[in-house]
């Protein structure tokens, strides 16, 4: 995907929240802010991008977003359930009306016998949703980030802006 595609996609998902009046907020770790640049690089986009919170240690998802420190221990920070309180902190910790989050291992290193490399969760949250996916992606690190913002926003329009 180039990035003419993701700023389309960003556009589009901006309209659509605006059409909604809503709001959101990105919780993220291994796209670094990447959600956020893009939906804040469209104009007018303060009407509807409430704010990101990149959260790439584990120290900053306890900080930032709630994430509990036995959920961390238990399920390891690329998990389901992190995934989960990520996109709960960051509506609890906004005024934004919708949320994703996104948890992953982009590589080269970090992975681990269950958890390859290319492994993402994400979490939708708002508008009476809370969902959570796994995905695998191929690639590089830059095509793993680049698909999980890619898909991040398409389930963002298709879950919680309806």
């Amino acid at each position: 995907m180039q990035d003419t595609q993701l700023e389309q996609l960003a556009r589009e998902t901006g309209y659509l929240l605006a059409k909604k009046k809503f709001s959101m907020t990105a919780a993220e770790s291994c796209t670094g802010g990447w959600i956020a640049k893009l939906m804040t690089d469209i104009p007018g986009s303060s009407a509807w991008f409430e704010r990101g919170f990149v959260t790439y240690s584990n120290q900053a998802k306890m900080d930032m977003l709630g994430v509990r420190e036995d959920t961390l221990a238990l399920f390891g920070a690329v998990s389901e359930q992190v995934a989960l309180q990520m996109a709960q902190g960051a509506l609890a910790n906004s005024r934004a009306d919708l949320s994703v989050a996104v948890t992953g291992i982009a590589g080269p290193g970090g992975e681990s016998k269950f958890k390859p490399v290319g492994t993402v969760w994400m979490a939708w949250a708002g508008n009476n949703s809370l969902i959570a996916e796994r995905c695998w992606f191929a690639g590089d690190r830059e095509q793993v980030r680049r698909q999980t913002v890619a898909h991040a926003l398409k389930r963002l329009r298709g879950v919680c802006v309806r």
